[in-house]
């Protein structure tokens, strides 16, 4: 799992910034933001970052432009570029310009989230992830299979999905916005109790009859999977 980041985001429009802001922090990312691509140059050369994301269509300068430029500088950040242009041509454009991925917009947070991470591993030379565990709780990506200690474990396809979005996230709070997007592509809130029940039958399945109870409701925040 990709740990805490420090991000620089180069976004110009305000309200796309606020909703990316929100849900890095969310996540528990530190965001700096830049409103230009002159000011997010300048962020980019002078403060380390784990990763940038950065919008094609800036004022003052380019975010291609801004690309090429670190990557001439030999600055080899992982960068996902964001851009209303979302054909084939454009995308080639923005990994010709030293792109990591290409992200075409409207976009759901979570698709962001996951390819910040993958490229972020990408650039640590990470292999992927076949299996999680948290404490004795064991999750089989491949096989599809769970387990906590010897005691098998029969998983819906959705309790599943979600059980892999907490284990991802271990010893974090994973919040409703995230799990509506990740579990049930929701990219809204349908003001039902369908994460309750889901959480309900997930925590019966694998916190029943333990000593250590592993699923956790943060009031008002949202989920934490985790011994403590």
């Amino acid at each position: 799992m990709v740990g805490r980041m420090r991000i620089l985001l180069i976004e110009d429009d305000a309200d796309t910034a606020a909703y990316l802001q929100q849900g890095l922090k969310e996540e528990g990312h530190a965001v700096d933001r830049a409103a230009d691509g002159r000011e997010g140059l300048f962020l980019a050369t002078t403060e380390p970052y784990d990763a940038l994301i950065v919008d094609r269509m800036l004022p003052a300068l380019d975010g291609l432009v801004l690309l090429r430029t670190l990557r001439g500088a030999g600055n080899t950040v992982p960068a996902i570029v964001l851009t209303a242009l979302g054909d084939v041509d454009h995308r080639v454009e923005g990994l010709r310009a030293g792109a990591d991925d290409y992200l075409a917009k409207p976009f759901a947070f979570a698709e962001l989230s996951a390819r910040l991470a993958n490229v972020v591993r990408r650039a640590d030379g990470g292999a992927a992830q076949t299996r999680l565990q948290v404490g004795d709780l064991e999750l089989d990506l491949l096989g599809r299979r769970a387990q906590r200690g010897t005691r098998r474990i029969d998983l819906l396809p959705r309790e599943f999905r979600l059980l892999e979005c907490l284990m991802r996230q271990a010893g974090h709070v994973v919040t409703r916005t995230m799990l509506l997007e990740q579990v049930w592509d929701y990219h809204f809130d349908p003001q039902t109790n369908v994460i309750d029940v889901h959480i309900s039958r997930l925590r019966q399945k694998i916190d029943h009859g333990e000593a250590t109870a592993l699923l956790h409701t943060v009031r008002g925040a949202g989920y934490r999977l985790g011994a403590a």
